[in-house]
């Protein structure tokens, strides 16, 4: 006799969500998706899909930008955050790691660090996270006293990460982080990335252009088009779909290279619309 499935608890979920700015500009059109408890789920698209969008609006930024959630609900273990300030929702343990690698450029590694414990009250937990950040990131143990302006794009990555890391989160909103590394560097920050998910339980929800590396270590993805999730499914159903091989991953279903820039072939083609 079959075993019926097993059902994963939802960490993070966002319900008929609906973002407009500045009072007039809808950006998310009801975008629905959950994060596994325990797993990396990614979010695919191109640039102005709203991936990043998305992940203010769970992070609870969007209002540093004139932008709100009219519509539908966010919810962290079954409880809504959506209405929550950003400091609320970091207490309770979602962080944002924005694209970019946006570090304390005056501040040294360490006191980079320290700033991203600011909800930790005691300094024995404090020092903890420094380890534990350290023993993920060894290079930033070596680069502790070093001014982060003056640290190499790959380290600043794994600074911005190991900062995220220091408030304790269960959830981290990863928003681009192979963007202007080199290959071996993002190999390096996605074997961390899946460390931490395996050893920590770390819940993440990896914001990605990069299709081939997002599937490489995600469980489940969604495609995002125009505001709207186009398409969902396991990464490994996602990597066979032909196309997101055409139009992500750059293949036509006989292997041969193709420019997904071609907008008019790529609206015609979109079978996950009709």
């Amino acid at each position: 006799m079959a075993l019926p499935p097993v059902r994963h608890r939802a960490m993070l979920t966002l319900n008929n969500v609906e973002v407009i700015y500045d009072g007039v500009i809808l950006v998310l059109k009801g975008v629905s998706l959950e994060v596994r408890e325990g797993g990396i789920t990614t979010l695919l698209g191109a640039n102005g899909a709203g991936k990043t969008t998305t992940l203010k609006a769970i992070s609870g930024l969007l209002r540093t930008e004139r932008g709100d959630v009219t519509k539908g609900s966010i919810e962290l273990g079954g409880e809504r955050i959506d209405r929550l300030r950003p400091y609320e929702v970091v207490r309770r343990g979602v962080v944002q790691v924005f694209e970019g690698r946006r570090v304390f450029e005056h501040l040294t590694t360490e006191e980079n660090l320290v700033a991203g414990a600011h909800i930790q009250s005691e300094a024995q937990r404090v020092s903890g996270g420094i380890e534990r950040v350290y023993e993920y990131f060894p290079r930033l143990r070596e680069r502790r006293s070093v001014q982060a302006g003056y640290l190499s794009g790959g380290e600043q990555q794994m600074l911005v990460i190991g900062r995220a890391l220091m408030s304790g989160p269960r959830v981290v909103l990863l928003d681009e982080p192979s963007l202007g590394l080199a290959p071996m560097l993002v190999e390096e920050i996605f074997e961390i990335v899946q460390r931490l998910n395996r050893e920590q339980q770390l819940t993440v929800l990896l914001v990605e252009q990069n299709a081939t590396l997002a599937l490489g270590i995600a469980e489940h993805g969604y495609v995002m088009e125009n505001g709207r999730i186009v398409l969902e499914g396991s990464a490994e159903a996602l990597r066979s779909n032909a196309d997101i091989k055409e139009f992500y991953l750059g293949l036509t279903e006989v292997g041969a290279k193709k420019s997904y820039r071609d907008v008019k072939h790529y609206k015609r083609r979109k079978r996950w619309l009709s």
